[in-house]
């Protein structure tokens, strides 16, 4: 399974196109974002089209997805599967140690989201999108609202 249109729409709703590298407003900084979000490689000054941006909003989702199949054990609905890929695209699978995402939390556990899931229990893991939201932003609590409205869709 992969995404659909309603999660590039989601994403692309939420992120908005900047063709000029842009300090992250979330972090303070970095890292430096282009595009539809996109991070790998950006630095201050960097300009690109509008065909690139295009073209790496896919390679960036078409990631997040692959996360998603990767981690997640249990079959979604299409809105699931949208609603986890645009989540995944926008906090990142985690890193041990360092930075809690979807899959791994800076202590090594997996993610409470994840764990449900992988337990069948769609329903709490709906619930910790909105535990998402830091630094606390309405930009991001909106994302999350849209992102668990998408998840639980029909």
């Amino acid at each position: 399974m992969t995404y659909s249109q309603d999660c590039v729409d989601l994403t692309k709703r939420c992120e908005g196109c900047r063709l000029t590298a842009y300090p992250d407003p979330g972090t303070h900084g970095a890292p430096w974002t282009i595009g539809w979000g996109h991070t790998f490689g950006a630095h201050e000054g960097m300009k690109i089209s509008q065909e690139q941006a295009d073209e790496w909003l896919k390679m960036d989702l078409d990631n997040a997805a692959h996360v998603v199949s990767t981690w997640v054990k249990v079959a979604l609905t299409q809105g699931q599967m949208d609603a986890l890929t645009d989540f995944v695209f926008n906090v990142g699978p985690g890193l041990v140690g360092h930075r809690d995402g979807f899959v791994w939390l800076k202590t090594g556990g997996h993610s409470t989201m994840l764990r449900y899931l992988n337990a069948g229990a769609h329903g709490l893991a709906a619930e910790e999108f909105l535990k998402w939201n830091l630094p606390p932003l309405a930009g991001i609590l909106a994302r999350r609202q849209a992102e668990r409205e998408l998840f639980l869709k029909t």
